[in-house]
């Protein structure tokens, strides 16, 4: 493990609010910050830090640049290719974490299903999706209806179509490619009961695995985080060891996020993880003894991990999603600071628009369901 040294610069490619929330985290370090965020555009990590570098991600030079500022770089989203990230640390010599060869093979849904595939990871049923003919082909050997979804680049609902039937197809996928033949994915309807998320740190020398959580979902974006789930600890530790496994398969380094469906016959399928952070590990601010973004950071300076044990029983977690369009002004909220172990965190977004998490609400307690209660009726009826 390295020395620590408070002169190294962590650099973040991206600037949203997983940035900011591990940034702060890196600040109790006496760590500096720079972010790479989009020419023209506010973003939240330049509220926190003036060491914001304006430029275009995509663009090799901009990207080399940036590198160079920095003693290590980090995602906060999996927008760029791998290839171009490797190139970058390669020209620059300073370190990408996660590392760029784990994150290429995930950086596509199909990259990702066929190498936890090969890994002896359970998945649900999925095929990759081309044509009309491959969908209809899918469509025929696992019924409908079944998810189409962009092979890269969706999250929170976007780049996801529900083909309920074979007349839907031909819309679905234009809605998807919008007139190029771009790679999408099919995967087959299970019936599951809940659905479960799991955020694993690994560094050189350790493994750290968070308790495994719930998540419940509304239009097909988190809203609920219930830490930890509602199932018997056996399967929660089934859970964290196939988290484990999979990282491990694609010797995946850094903070990553896995998340799960648990189907009525108590088998655990991956559905997809993440290579940085996750709405799913907000809960660990301050649930946990070490939260996923303090790891995040000791993770990618390889320092020793954190004690990812929770602090208390309960931990339930409720996403403030945008109720209208326009500037932010969150109304309703002096009920959830006057809670004596409920969290309050907006983002520092600008503007909201139906849908766009906008910040989250934590609260601890002992009970499980008595928490998850308070906290519906403490957020219901937020404008934001």
């Amino acid at each position: 493990m390295k020395a620590f040294s408070e002169k190294m610069t962590i650099g973040f490619l991206g600037g949203g609010q997983l940035a900011c929330m591990s940034a702060l985290q890196a600040y109790r370090f006496g760590f500096d910050v720079i972010g790479f965020t989009s020419a023209n555009k506010y973003e939240p990590l330049d509220r926190i830090t003036n060491k914001t570098y304006k430029g275009i991600p995509e663009n090799p030079d901009d990207l080399l640049e940036f590198a160079k500022k920095c003693d290590v770089v980090t995602l906060e989203n999996e927008f760029l290719p791998a290839e171009k990230l490797q190139e970058a640390h390669e020209s620059s010599g300073v370190p990408f974490v996660p590392n760029p060869t784990a994150f290429g093979k995930v950086e596509t849904k199909v990259l990702e299903k066929q190498n936890f595939e090969k890994a002896g990871i359970p998945l649900p049923p999925w095929k990759r999706i081309l044509t009309a003919e491959d969908a209809l082909d899918f469509g025929k050997q696992h019924g409908y209806p079944f998810m189409l979804k962009s092979s890269k680049g969706g999250y929170d609902g976007y780049g996801n179509v529900t083909v309920q039937n074979a007349d839907d197809i031909s819309q679905a996928m234009a809605q998807l490619q919008k007139g190029e033949q771009r790679e999408l994915i099919g995967e087959g309807f299970i019936s599951f009961r809940k659905e479960l998320a799991v955020q694993i740190a690994r560094s050189s020398t350790q493994v750290a695995g968070y308790p495994c959580c719930q998540t419940i979902q509304q239009n097909h974006i988190c809203k609920q985080v219930l830490a930890p789930a509602p199932i018997s600890e056996e399967l929660r530790n089934e859970a964290i060891i196939l988290a484990r496994k999979a990282l491990e398969a694609i010797d995946g380094y850094g903070l990553w996020a896995f998340e799960f469906f648990l189907t009525d016959n108590d088998q655990i399928l991956l559905n997809e993880c993440a290579p940085r952070p996750h709405n799913s590990g907000h809960y660990t601010i301050e649930g946990c003894v070490t939260s996923q973004f303090e790891n995040h950071i000791r993770a990618i300076c390889d320092l020793p991990l954190g004690d990812t044990s929770m602090r208390t029983n309960a931990a339930v977690m409720i996403n403030l999603l945008g109720t209208q369009n326009g500037d932010l002004e969150l109304t309703g909220s002096n009920e959830l600071l006057q809670n004596t172990d409920g969290h309050l965190h907006l983002y520092g977004k600008k503007q909201s628009r139906e849908g766009r998490k906008m910040g989250h609400y934590t609260l601890l307690g002992d009970n499980l369901a008595d928490v998850q209660k308070t906290a519906l009726e403490l957020t219901d009826g937020l404008q934001v």
